[in-house]
């Protein structure tokens, strides 16, 4: 068995060039610092797979563009959120952020922000 250690900026740059995926620059770092954090808080080393974290998280603009995608329509968002409808901005990217935590991974950064699949 042959390892390769990578850095940071070297994981951010090889999931930053898989056109595939479609990571923003900021996306393509933030994972890498994720993984990377991962990685200490477990005290193992993470084999990088660019196909299994292409497929196993996805990066959009904004917590509420996550939700549109996710629920397709307001009506259904609002109801498996549990956001009353005249939830401002901040509340309602709070009932989001807690919605994905309970199920899953998030990972935000200044620019977006990346969700496992739940």
């Amino acid at each position: 068995m042959i390892v390769q250690t990578l850095s940071t900026w070297e994981v951010a740059d090889l999931l930053f060039a898989d056109e595939t995926a479609n990571w923003s620059r900021e996306g393509s770092l933030a994972m890498a610092y994720w993984l990377e954090e991962v990685s200490d808080e477990s005290d193992t080393p993470l084999e990088f797979d660019p196909v299994a974290l292409r497929c196993d998280f996805s990066e959009y603009e904004s917590l509420f563009s996550f939700a549109q995608f996710h629920f397709g329509d307001d009506d259904r968002m609002l109801a498996e959120i549990g956001i009353s409808g005249n939830a401002g901005t901040f509340d309602r990217d709070e009932k989001i952020r807690e919605f994905i935590q309970d199920r899953g991974s998030l990972i935000e950064f200044t620019g977006g922000v990346i969700v496992s699949s739940f």
